[in-house]
């Protein structure tokens, strides 16, 4: 188990939420627009990044407040590791414009980024079934939110890759001197090393977990991790200096992990997963999710978010769906508009009515 006694104040439709006496599974059951999936959005705040939906923060806040402070938030909770509370980690905001994000962990201030040295925590939405269509920027985040499963800065990595490569896009700009080129080269290829050797690694896994899922019932994807450039620091280094002239002219780095591609097939047919049915898509979203699962479960704590995921498989699928989810360590959040799909795991999983904005025990 990961998180326990989780509290949301002033967050979206929640005055103020408890869910207590947390389990292997976790449910939240109730109508659309009661509150479900904004429950799953604050768990994924308390890792780094944007969250599920990537909202802006001024979004978050629940409007009409009367007893809060207009555009402040707080999301809670304690980490639970070997039956034992090793954290207290929470996320929030204050009324100071522009607004910003703030992380408290054991009651001292934190970067975002360090929540992934805590724990690991994924997610598999609705939004999220047109992936395999979407830009190879979405399918590049997916990668990076795996993998801090296996390297908790990665976050840290992407973050200054992406401060370095804006700098350099700058000085590029502005024609300013070689020397400075020089310097924000050497950073921006330091920390793209850093990211595509773990996107690489996480990809590898992911494969080599994959390769043991049988065909069926979910469709077993083939990933190819494509870089963007280089691995080696002083080989992307070189690049950049030599690409210069080029880059100038198109206002952007065209060498380097940010044009990383995940190239993604299904084994049976050997079809790009961009050219399969919609169903075969969310059958390969779920199978690489599953195989997420296996490999976020070897190190730290981890939560694995999974907003309607049940609604639209069959009996089969939806039992074995549950079965691999047993079998993790990863604690398993799930969201639905009534309790039947759930049937195989009600017995043994926490569940909670929500019903505008409140929860409720059953």
């Amino acid at each position: 188990m990961a998180l326990a006694k989780i509290t949301l104040q002033n967050f979206r439709n929640h005055a103020a939420s408890e869910l207590a006496e947390t389990a292997h599974f976790n449910l939240l059951v109730g109508e659309n627009g009661a509150g479900k999936t904004n429950v799953l959005e604050a768990i994924s705040l308390l890792s780094p990044g944007r969250g599920l939906r990537r909202a802006a923060l001024t979004d978050l806040a629940r409007r009409g407040s009367l007893d809060t402070a207009p555009g402040a938030f707080a999301i809670g909770a304690n980490l639970i590791e070997q039956g034992q509370i090793s954290a207290r980690i929470g996320t929030y905001t204050q009324t100071s414009r522009p607004a910003r994000r703030q992380v408290r962990i054991n009651g001292a201030e934190a970067s975002a980024g360090s929540l992934a040295q805590w724990h690991a925590v994924s997610w598999l939405t609705p939004a999220m079934d047109g992936l395999f269509t979407d830009s190879a920027a979405a399918r590049r985040r997916f990668v990076d939110r795996m993998a801090l499963a296996i390297e908790p800065d990665h976050a840290r990595a992407v973050s200054q890759l992406e401060k370095a490569l804006r700098e350099r896009n700058r000085l590029l700009e502005e024609r300013g001197e070689a020397r400075w080129l020089d310097a924000i080269e050497a950073q921006a290829a330091q920390h793209g090393s850093e990211v595509a050797r773990t996107r690489a690694q996480t990809i590898a896994l992911l494969a080599e977990e994959l390769s043991t899922l049988p065909p069926e019932p979910f469709a077993r994807p083939v990933l190819t991790y494509r870089a963007g450039g280089p691995f080696a620091a002083s080989e992307l280094r070189a690049a950049l200096a030599r690409h210069r002239p080029r880059d100038r002219a198109a206002g952007r780095a065209l060498t380097g992990p940010h044009r990383d591609e995940l190239e993604v097939v299904m084994a049976s047919s050997r079809q790009p997963a961009a050219s399969c049915s919609t169903g075969e898509q969310k059958a390969m979203l779920i199978a690489i999710t599953l195989a997420y699962g296996a490999l976020a479960s070897s190190g730290r704590p981890s939560v694995l978010l999974l907003d309607e995921v049940a609604a639209h498989l069959d009996p089969l699928r939806r039992s074995e769906l549950f079965r691999r989810l047993r079998s993790g360590a990863a604690q398993v959040w799930m969201t639905g508009t009534e309790l039947a799909p759930f049937a195989d795991i009600a017995s043994e999983a926490a569940i909670w009515r929500v019903s505008g904005g409140t929860l409720e025990r059953a």
